[in-house]
Order: C-alpha cells, then sequence, then structure tokens
C-alpha cells in the first residue's frame, strides 16, 4: 500500500513564496527544546534577514531561548501573518527547521547584521549594542510551507540557495 502524501511538488512558485514569507517577516514563533527536560519551547521572537535572504534574530543572553539554542541549536521558526480578514489559516506561513549559528560580535559579518537589522527594526537601537545581545542565524534545512487551503509544499536546504 502505497502513502499518500499532502505535499505538493516543489516548484518556483513555492520556493519564491517561501523566500518572499522570510524577507517579509519582522517576527516569529522560535521553537527550541529547553536544555533541562528536553521539552518543546516556543518563543515570540524579532525577525530579520540577511544579504543572502537567511532568517536572522537578535537575542538576549538573559532569555531562555538563547540558553536553548547555546544548549542544542536545533530550532524551528514559524513565519507568517494572518491578513485582516477571513480565516487566518488561508494565509500563506513556513516552518523552518533550521540550525542555529550565533555570529561573533566583533566581525565584519557583525556590522553588517546590525546595519540591516537596524533598517526593519529601527527600535533595537535601543539595545542592539548592548554586550548581552547576540545575532544568531537561522540556517534552515528542511520547511514545511503551507501557501493556503491545499497547498502544502516541502522544501529541503537546496530551494533556499
Amino acid at each position: 500500500m502505497s502513502v499518500r502524501t499532502p505535499l505538493l511538488p516543489t516548484d518556483d512558485a513555492a520556493r519564491k513564496l517561501a523566500r518572499s514569507l522570510i524577507a517579509g517577516a519582522r517576527f516569529g514563533a522560535l521553537g527550541v527544546l529547553d536544555p533541562e527536560t528536553g521539552d518543546p519551547f516556543v518563543s515570540r521572537v524579532a525577525v530579520g534577514a540577511d544579504a543572502a535572504g537567511q532568517p536572522l534574530t537578535l537575542v538576549s543572553e538573559l532569555s531562555a531561548h538563547t540558553a536553548a539554542l547555546r544548549a542544542n541549536s536545533a530550532c524551528s521558526l514559524l513565519l507568517g501573518e494572518p491578513g485582516p480578514k477571513g480565516d487566518p489559516l488561508t494565509y500563506p506561513r513556513i516552518t523552518l527547521q533550521a540550525r542555529a549559528h550565533f555570529v561573533p560580535r566583533s566581525t565584519a559579518d557583525h556590522a553588517a547584521l546590525r546595519e540591516d537589522y537596524l533598517l526593519s527594526h529601527p527600535k533595537a537601537q535601543l539595545y542592539v549594542d548592548f554586550a548581552d545581545f547576540s545575532f544568531v542565524r537561522l540556517v534552515p534545512h528542511r520547511a514545511l510551507l503551507n501557501g493556503g487551503f491545499g497547498k502544502a509544499y516541502g522544501l529541503s536546504a537546496a530551494d533556499f540557495a
């Protein structure tokens, strides 16, 4: 007996929608594993994208999700917001399965991320330079894109290249 999948073949339109959801995201739900219990933990975080379109966030060492990412870089990130009308589940969204990579503060990469991040998150100017804050690039290796009712796609790392 063959197993039917609800996923459609990934095409260029799906890849374009995935990239646009990442590029347009200003916040999302970050899923991590609690280092003490191993239980899932979800936190709302501000989100941006680097020049290559990789999602990133700015985290404080005081937050539980930062400790979890330092203990285990595996994470997920849900992006996509409902529109002002209708059923929220009909709007596109993407769940990325990713690895977190902390960006060292003393690098040119950090400086570039800081500049770009502040363009989309100007209020972060208040805390971006605090010593306990770090940029974390979230490098996806798999994703599930829901483009609306009946439009589900599985994406691989190659689809984000």
